[in-house]
């Protein structure tokens, strides 16, 4: 799989038995449809998510990319109760792209009282 933001390989991580993709230059993380679900919790974000966030700031400003899994559109979301959080969704497959400190950052956001 090819990575949506900078075109480099992506590498296969496991964590507790599911497999997502990582980025081997960005760290940029994709999840297919229901896996980002499935680790939802800081422990999982921070064994995955081990990208530096100051690259992720930089590649989510790229906006013109497709899906590296299906080649389908991409949707930015936003988390509504951290809105300064976003990710990518494909609108055909529905996975998700997260860049590097992205999902780490979202999960701590959660967790926070």
């Amino acid at each position: 799989m090819i990575c949506p933001k900078c075109r480099s390989e992506m590498e296969a991580v496991m964590y507790e038995d599911i497999e997502v993709d990582r980025c081997k230059t960005c760290r940029g993380i994709w999840f297919d449809a229901g896996e980002s679900d499935w680790l939802r919790h800081y422990d999982a974000a921070s064994a995955i998510d081990t990208g530096d966030p100051v690259t992720g700031r930089e590649k989510n400003r790229i906006n013109r990319y497709h899906c590296p899994r299906c080649a389908g559109g991409m949707l930015r979301r936003v988390d509504v109760k951290h809105p300064h959080i976003h990710y990518e969704e494909c609108t055909s497959c529905r996975g998700s792209f997260f860049d590097a400190g992205e999902f780490a950052a979202l999960l701590q956001a959660r967790e926070e009282p």
